[in-house]
């Protein structure tokens, strides 16, 4: 029995700009299990937000899912037609968005928002029943019911995300996607959220893909993380393996930028800049500012390849490695 809910193969994404094609999403390839906690990480401009609006097929002119497949149990959601699509977002996989404040509609009451949603799926309840589902929603996300009748800017930050979590399960999707869904949120509200969405995949037997840049967060919430640069996937892993023993020298650095409780020392961070999309550099896009570049890095790049159970790695230098090692 395969265990995947969601396959991603090769999926790109360009926006086709005046200045030329920007690759965006740069076929990059993952699973989702059946109720897994999944985490993509990176810098800002790293991909990571291209790629789940490209799950959800929101992606807009002048940008273009230009190929890949993306299964969905055994539904290709790139062959959907528009309306099709339409009916699948919420009832079968939810984007919670960055930004909650820039997703609720600012005149019109919570409760209005949330039967748009219901209404537009085709789901017939009489008025008790929508008061009753609604409630219960509002109570599934720990919203009082009376945050039903309110307007989002009568809501504070943690209260309008809440309320976005509360659309995004309302049909019980079985993929939810959270885009950075406590930026701008301070740390106790952060947890408190994240506390809340974890609880919601447990009793909805939901998988998870949390798209965010802190770290910590990550340790503290998947169970496995996918690192993006410029567009790629340039390594996968258990978030165990990956924090204790990162593979590739970008994921690397991305540790050491992490500060520390153990000892007091200056803040690190990564070198340079990351590089213009419309501009890629030849070879690996990390090359440039990687401490542990090859000549090969410079001109081949390299592909995501796995190199032990459960762990990926797109880098030469590991490649190199294991050629020594076959050698040897």
């Amino acid at each position: 029995m395969n265990s995947n809910i969601l396959q991603v193969r090769d999926l790109r994404v360009i926006y086709y700009t005046r200045q030329g094609a920007l690759r965006a999403v740069n076929d990059i390839s993952f699973d989702l299990q059946v109720g897994e906690r999944l985490g993509l990480v990176g810098e800002s401009g790293s991909g990571k937000s291209t790629t789940a609006q490209a799950l959800m097929r929101l992606i807009k002119p002048p940008g273009k899912i230009e190929s890949g497949q993306v299964l969905l149990n055994d539904l290709s959601l790139l062959g959907l037609s528009d309306e099709r699509m339409r009916q699948v977002r919420l009832a079968e996989i939810a984007l919670v968005s960055q930004g909650a404040m820039n997703s609720l509609n600012p005149v019109a009451r919570v409760r209005g928002q949330i039967e748009d949603a219901l209404r537009d799926h085709g789901v017939k309840l009489n008025r008790r029943e929508r008061a009753e589902w609604i409630g219960e929603l509002l109570q599934r996300v720990g919203l009082p019911q009376t945050a039903a009748d309110m307007y989002p800017h009568e809501l504070s930050g943690g209260m309008k995300q809440r309320v976005c979590i509360a659309i995004a399960i309302c049909l019980k999707p079985k993929v939810i996607i959270a885009d950075e869904p406590t930026s701008a949120l301070d740390v106790v509200v952060q947890r408190q959220v994240m506390e809340t969405l974890e609880t919601l995949r447990a009793e909805l037997g939901a998988s998870v893909i949390l798209i965010g840049h802190d770290m910590g967060l990550m340790a503290q919430t998947v169970a496995r993380v996918g690192v993006m640069y410029a567009g790629d996937l340039v390594e996968m892993g258990g978030v165990e393996d990956l924090f204790s023993e990162p593979l590739h020298p970008y994921t690397r650095l991305l540790m050491a930028s992490l500060p520390s409780l153990e000892q007091k020392e200056a803040a690190r961070g990564i070198p340079g800049l990351a590089p213009s999309l419309l501009n890629r550099p030849e070879g690996c896009p990390f090359h440039p500012r990687c401490p542990e570049a090859l000549d090969r890095c410079l001109v081949v790049e390299p592909k995501l390849q796995t190199v032990r159970p459960n762990r990926s790695v797109a880098c030469h230098l590991h490649g190199a490695l294991s050629a020594a090692r076959e050698a040897s």
